[in-house]
């Protein structure tokens, strides 16, 4: 177990992250409703990001066109899709828009919050959290672990995924072995969300002792 960097009486900022079908967004709804603790989804800081009057809208306009645009005259992530599918300059493009924005963004929000003092945490989730940095500026990076036989069968259940789909997805992301290198604290989410959740109340339990 490596050494516990949270800080007492701070606002203590934690990145987690995981493979698909580990079961991320179980784990964080908990940390919501149990503690003293605001989710920052880089999914959903993604999707803010392209509505008009932030700067990505202009960006991905320039570079893709209004043929983006639904009737109401913002981004239609369909639409933007078809627009980008199988061209890879196109796809790299968006990214480098994409990726920078919301990181800054996010670590607006994270001085904010720092600076504002009342929460005890702020989790920021992303699945390309290592990839994107995140550890330079996160006080933990928490990884929700599931083993691949787990997270193949909730894909299948959960949005109907199949085997090729999963594999293929599986293939463009972290394996274990990265994932734990750069992880603070491992949470074995294979089984149960109470198991997963007791390794949580354990070590906030840690902090705040």
């Amino acid at each position: 177990m490596k050494q516990n960097k949270l800080k007492s009486g701070e606002t203590n900022i934690i990145g987690i992250t995981g493979g698909v079908g580990a079961g991320k967004s179980a784990v964080l709804g908990y940390i919501e409703e149990n503690y003293n603790a605001r989710v920052i989804y880089s999914d959903n800081v993604a999707n803010d990001i392209k509505k008009k009057g932030y700067p990505a809208y202009d960006e991905l306009l320039a570079l893709l066109g209004d043929g983006i645009l639904d009737e109401t005259g913002e981004i239609d992530k369909k639409k933007m899709a078809e627009a980008i599918f199988g061209n890879e300059k196109l796809l790299s493009s968006v990214n480098n828009i994409l990726h920078p924005a919301v990181n800054t963004f996010i670590i607006n929000i994270i001085d904010n919050e720092r600076e504002k003092g009342e929460l005890d945490f702020v989790f920021v989730e992303a699945a390309l959290l290592i990839e994107n940095g995140y550890k330079n500026f996160v006080d933990e990076l928490w990884y929700v672990y599931a083993d691949e036989s787990t997270r193949r069968k909730r894909l299948k259940e959960s949005r109907g995924y199949t085997d090729e789909k999963i594999d293929k997805i599986f293939g463009s992301q972290l394996d274990d072995k990265t994932f734990r290198e750069n992880a603070d604290f491992v949470i074995d989410n294979s089984k149960t969300l109470k198991e997963a959740t007791m390794q949580i109340d354990k070590k906030i339990g840690e902090w705040k002792a």
